[in-house]
């Protein structure tokens, strides 16, 4: 029976009556995976103690899937990986990194960042002074040797966007792209919906922005008063709705005082039963200002509610927006181009409701059981040739 052992850099937290607080993506993700799997599947877990905000508590004979979880630093038991004959690993932690140079069990790798993402990363961060900057360059400059020699000695590997697929798919042969995200099939936006916001901007409703996400400087949040600004001295009609929460939120509030109602501030809420709903239904383009090329599922996740996207010219967003025929790129934190863009927009409703079709299409295609389905079989197809390879050797 195939035997899956998952190492995934997912949080999760002990609580004191026995139970587990778990990200809500990843335990929905590990049913999928239990579903799916040919056999038996376990993930593993370190508990760092950190804090998980979009979560919820579980009994762990509820979850529907076996785990393990270790102490924060804790190495693999070594039963624990005996028992298994095949593994999945994030190759965003360091501590899977030697597994595929054992030669012990096929090793499939995912992963997420690239070295420039993840050195933009450390430059961007504020908590830093410059010499902890640079050690830590230095230390994700010798840690992606080790990753990139693992990618060449493990059975496959699966790249989370398209510039971790562009980066890593010359070490191994046996690469796939995917699109993360947490849309399923029957969370996206219906032709009822579709029809009613195109009704809307036809008949001279305002354009309605709307972006989600920490309100850092790392995610470029210090980017969207300039932009309405902009918007507000060209005389575009429109409204931004900001979902979100961090150390911008209140220059962003002292901002919007000044704005008469044009952009409006939301904590965050729960993404399948609040903000999906509202997107679907009160969303017309939606503003990125992220700055990373990391595969943030943002992009994936507001097309399946029926919203393209405007963002800045980073590698993911400029493969996603190519590849699917819509939304809109301009170049990296411009102000200027970004209003003249949306203000154009907010004049051609015919040209945003297009692109609103266009973007649900592609999503369709990239659902979240599309997703995992095609990864799923990826893992299972490479563990069965690699056994006839062993077989055919003399």
């Amino acid at each position: 029976m195939p035997r899956l052992l998952m190492i995934v850099p997912a949080p999760v937290n002990r609580l004191p009556d026995g139970r587990f607080r778990m990200d809500k993506k990843f335990v929905e993700g590990m049913r999928l995976h239990k579903a799916l799997w040919p056999g038996e599947i376990t993930a593993v877990l370190w508990d760092h103690g950190q804090h998980i905000p979009f979560g919820a508590e579980y009994a762990a004979d509820g979850l529907g899937f076996d785990f393990v979880v270790l102490d924060a630093g804790a190495p693999l038991p070594a039963d624990l990986l005996a028992s298994h004959n095949s593994i999945s690993a994030s190759a965003d932690m360091v501590e899977t990194l030697a597994l595929a140079g054992q030669g012990k069990l096929p090793v499939v790798y995912s992963v997420e960042y690239t070295i420039g993402t993840r050195l933009r990363i450390v430059g961007l961060d504020r908590s830093l002074s410059l010499p902890r900057k640079l050690w830590s360059m230095l230390w994700n400059l010798r840690m992606e040797v080790r990753r990139r020699k693992a990618f060449r000695q493990a059975a496959g590997l699966q790249a989370n966007g398209y510039p971790a697929y562009e980066a890593y798919r010359p070490l191994n042969s046996n690469t796939i792209l995917y699109l993360d995200g947490r849309m399923r099939r029957d969370m996206m936006a219906t032709p009822d919906e579709m029809a009613a916001k195109a009704d809307h901007l036809a008949a001279g409703g305002p354009l309605r922005l709307v972006h989600s996400g920490r309100l850092e400087p790392m995610k470029g949040a210090q980017d969207l008063l300039p932009i309405v600004q902009g918007l507000v001295s060209r005389g575009a009609n429109f409204t931004l709705d900001v979902f979100g929460t961090g150390s911008l939120e209140a220059a962003l509030r002292d901002g919007a005082a000044a704005l008469k109602g044009r952009l409006r501030l939301h904590a965050p809420v729960d993404f399948e039963s609040e903000l999906v709903p509202w997107m679907r239904a009160n969303a017309d383009v939606f503003l990125s200002c992220h700055r990373q090329s990391d595969p943030s599922c943002t992009y994936l996740e507001a097309m399946g509610c029926g919203v393209p996207v405007i963002g800045y010219d980073n590698a993911m967003w400029l493969g996603m927006q190519k590849d699917s025929g819509s939304g809109w790129v301009v170049a990296m934190a411009d102000h200027a181009a970004m209003a003249d863009r949306i203000t154009a927009l907010s004049r051609t409703p015919g040209h945003v409701g297009s692109h609103a079709a266009i973007a649900l299409e592609f999503a369709h295609f990239h659902d979240f059981e599309t997703e995992f389905t095609r990864r799923m079989l990826h893992r299972a197809e490479r563990r069965w040739t690699q056994r006839q390879e062993q077989r055919a050797q003399p």
